[in-house]
């Protein structure tokens, strides 16, 4: 008799900043998919950017998801048979999925600067998250050029991108197509050594045993990339649901230096953590109208089918929803 596959999603926030309710929102609807299939919810700590990462927000950012309610079976605090659950702890295992990579032929060293990629005639914006499109200038170097380029700086890794397309069907966002060679070819480890994302939340999910990977839109073009590496390293990959941004009044996307609606400025005001997840919920499309509720009151009628997939705009009338006690939409 085969054994069912036990569900398992994550929260992997990176310490950046203070906790917004953008990613609140990504925390909460992640924490309700796996309570819903009855899976296993993991907390995974990406800084792998240490530039960027800051400890001291680690506790800050495990304080808000507990004030809000959400709890988790894996990651800090906890523990669990999948770790280390922080990236910084996880290098030799990216460094041996790079050694695969290089075994295959599937990678070459990177000489370019980004004022070189600017500057090339044929390199418009690529993917959002990886600013223009690489012209592939170094792919075809001889190993002789390449050594002569190695005297003045130290290459970046990049992975070659085929020519066909890559499909896929999110759960949100529906089905997507996209021809990676308009992007070119991507980065999976800097000039600096540091792992690229694309490549360290690949082998962090595929060695987790993730099967559900809910995070935010703006990170929908970057699933092909992930797609290929899955392949090229002999991963099955997991479903994937891009859930919507919280975006401005002007429709940009919220930065963490938007102060006034971190949780922690949100808690100072004394909101209570019901309105939120209720707010949260209701911007969301899961329920009618903004009232307080805990997240377990939310887990048997959570669907997938019945979160927008557009960005949820902060008007007046939303704020106003947020700050202002309102038993239902007027």
């Amino acid at each position: 008799m085969q054994q069912e596959t036990i569900c398992r999603g994550r929260f992997a926030p990176t310490p950046s900043g203070k906790m917004h309710i953008g990613n609140a929102l990504t925390a909460l609807l992640g924490w309700l998919q796996m309570r819903r299939l009855n899976g296993r919810y993991i907390l995974r700590i990406e800084d792998i950017d240490e530039h960027r990462s800051r400890g001291e927000l680690v506790d800050e950012l495990i304080r808000d998801l507990k004030w809000l309610g959400l709890d988790w079976d894996e990651g800090p605090g906890v523990g669990g048979s999948f770790g280390p659950y922080v990236q910084t702890e996880r290098k030799a295992l990216y460094e041996h999925a790079l050694a695969k990579l290089n075994e295959a032929r599937l990678l070459y060293p990177c000489y370019c600067s980004r004022a070189d990629i600017a500057a090339a005639a044929s390199a418009p914006h690529g993917l959002a998250s990886e600013g223009r499109r690489y012209p592939g200038t170094c792919r075809h170097l001889t190993k002789e050029e390449a050594q002569r380029k190695e005297l003045h700086k130290k290459p970046s890794l990049r992975m070659k991108v085929p020519k066909q397309a890559v499909a896929f069907t999110d759960e949100i966002a529906g089905h997507q197509i996209y021809a990676l060679e308009k992007s070119g070819d991507f980065v999976v480890r800097r000039a600096d050594a540091m792992i690229s994302y694309q490549l360290a939340v690949v082998v962090d999910d595929a060695l987790m045993g993730i099967t559900h990977v809910l995070r935010g839109a703006d990170l929908l073009d970057s699933t092909p990339r992930q797609l290929l590496l899955y392949e090229a390293l002999g991963y099955k990959p997991p479903h994937f649901a891009h859930v919507p941004l919280i975006v401005d009044a002007e429709g940009k996307r919220l930065a963490k230096r938007n102060r006034g609606l971190s949780l922690s400025f949100l808690r100072g005001q004394g909101i209570q953590p019901q309105r939120i997840v209720g707010w949260l919920a209701w911007t969301a499309g899961l329920i009618s109208s903004p009232e307080p509720v805990s997240p377990s009151e939310l887990v048997q009628s959570f669907d997938t089918a019945r979160i927008t997939p557009e960005p949820i705009r902060l008007t007046h009338t939303a704020l106003k929803m947020l700050f202002t006690p309102l038993p239902t939409l007027q």
